[in-house]
């Protein structure tokens, strides 16, 4: 059959997995972490409005998960607020019962990325570098908005250090196994790698990650759930340990795409919509040609043909374009780009004098932005003003891109001690997400898989500030693009 993407072909009935062996088919034998189906927060909301659970019982549900010795709780987690977790779902539950709970997602358990202040701990970004600091004084406002809504903290998750790669190994808290293929122990994804795994072992129901160039997308493609990156200036970003203050977003990991929408609301201090799924038939869909479909993994283009076809056969209208502008991103990269300059101006002291204890593959990132002048900065913000601009008006005719969420499917942890092969892997992981990070977009990314396959993301992007219709073109495909 004529492949929708061009120059992909594919055998849809088999593929092999980046070791080589033979991945399971939709008839397959399933490799995902052995996990029941997990709830949504609407899902969960009913419940506990009709008195069928209540916030201790899934408080204490999660805390069962996380210390669960055969789980990757004790890797997902860099701190778990057991008893202040368990006081607040008695709190939630007691207004509750006097009609005074603050939302009807109240006494609902959620993690938190360990960057974000949460007042009276350290926020230690995944490094011991940051083990002596002083405890926040007050909860970062992302933090305290999902508080002032109900939801509970339930713990700090682990991370990539400082947010530094798309990959989510840690060698100082540890890594967390990927959902996929468990017992060879694949990549969880990152930055917010412990945030999936919460999310998809069910010892949360939402997570708080951050995307500077996918941390929350690449994380959801790599685990089968959903990420979102929301238009940057949304959400704020104080109380979190940046990364780069030009493309760093804070977003949300959850279930389906209802629940990303919900917290989304909730951290954007935006009320809390019913979300309504556009249809498939006249949806305006842009495929670029540029960059996001070169070297595909053979599941990831097998998985993403698929989901074109079923897009097409619903009556979506997708057109293959160039996007010349994304060329541009590897230009202003050849130095380190932000990510580089922004975190070496943050990093600069620290690493002068704890700069032995960081993660080498990270520390030698940041310091790349030391060779770059304040010249080549302004040059940067030049660029890339003129870059979102090209882009919004390349964008405009559509209602979305889709792509590729990544390049590759997720490799196994084992694999990447080498460095060559971390950096091919890091590399191919955060190439499409960071492309939307650049041109200041909002993007999500959905599980485009089959029961039993590799986890692979779909991600849908757009032009900064139309969150709302991403959200709604997300809802209207989340079923059809799987089947």
């Amino acid at each position: 059959m004529p492949g929708l993407v061009p120059g992909i072909h594919v055998d849809v009935m088999a593929t092999k997995s980046v070791d080589g062996r033979d991945e399971p088919g939709h008839d397959g034998e399933s490799r995902m972490a052995n996990l029941p189906k997990l709830p949504t927060l609407a899902a969960l909301a009913d419940d506990l409005e009709a008195g069928r659970s209540s916030a201790r019982k899934l408080v204490e549900e999660c805390l069962a998960k996380i210390a669960d010795p055969a789980g990757e709780g004790q890797r997902a987690f860099i701190h778990v607020d057991k008893a202040a977790a368990l006081d607040a779902a008695d709190a939630m539950d007691g207004l509750r019962k006097a009609n005074a709970a603050p939302s009807r997602f109240a006494g609902i358990p959620v993690s938190i990325k360990d960057l974000f202040d949460i007042r009276g701990q350290v926020s230690r970004a995944g490094s011991r570098a940051l083990e002596d600091s002083a405890p926040a004084e007050a909860d970062a406002p992302v933090v305290a908005r999902l508080r002032r809504a109900g939801f509970i903290v339930i713990g700090r998750t682990n991370m990539t250090e400082f947010a530094f790669s798309g990959i989510g190994i840690n060698p100082h808290y540890g890594t967390p196994k990927g959902a996929w293929n468990r017992s060879e122990g694949h990549i969880p994804g990152g930055s917010s790698s412990g945030a999936a795994v919460s999310v998809v072992d069910g010892m949360a129901h939402g997570a708080l990650g951050t995307d500077t160039g996918g941390s929350c997308r690449i994380p959801a493609a790599y685990n089968g759930i959903v990420g979102y990156k929301p238009t940057q200036q949304r959400i704020p970003l104080d109380g979190g340990v940046p990364l780069s203050f030009s493309l760093d977003s804070f977003g949300p990991m959850a279930r389906s795409v209802e629940c990303c929408a919900t917290l989304d609301a909730v951290l954007a201090d935006e009320p809390i919509a019913a979300l309504r799924p556009r249809p498939i038939k006249g949806m305006r869909l842009a495929v670029p040609t540029t960059i996001v479909l070169d070297e595909l993994d053979p599941a990831v283009a097998k998985a993403f043909e698929r989901a074109l076809e079923n897009l097409s056969h619903a009556g979506a209208l997708i057109e293959h374009i160039e996007v010349p502008e994304f060329l541009d991103v590897g230009i202003m990269n050849t130095k380190g780009g932000f990510a580089a300059a922004e975190s070496y101006a943050w990093h600069r002291y620290l690493l002068t004098s704890k700069g032995d204890i960081y993660d080498p593959r990270v520390s030698v990132r940041i310091l790349r932005g030391e060779g770059i002048s304040a010249a080549d900065y302004i040059d940067l913000l030049n660029a890339r003003r003129s870059l979102i601009a090209r882009a919004d008006a390349r964008l405009a005719p559509y209602d979305a891109l889709v792509m590729p969420t990544t390049a590759n499917t997720p490799p196994r942890i084992a694999d990447l001690a080498d460095d060559k092969v971390f950096t091919v892997a890091n590399l191919r992981s955060l190439r499409n997400c960071s492309l939307i990070n650049t041109i200041d977009g909002c993007a999500i990314s959905l599980p485009a898989h089959r029961e039993g396959e590799v986890p692979v993301g779909l991600m849908l992007a757009a032009s900064g500030g139309l969150d709302r219709r991403i959200f709604e073109l997300a809802a209207g495909m989340e079923a059809s693009i799987r089947v």
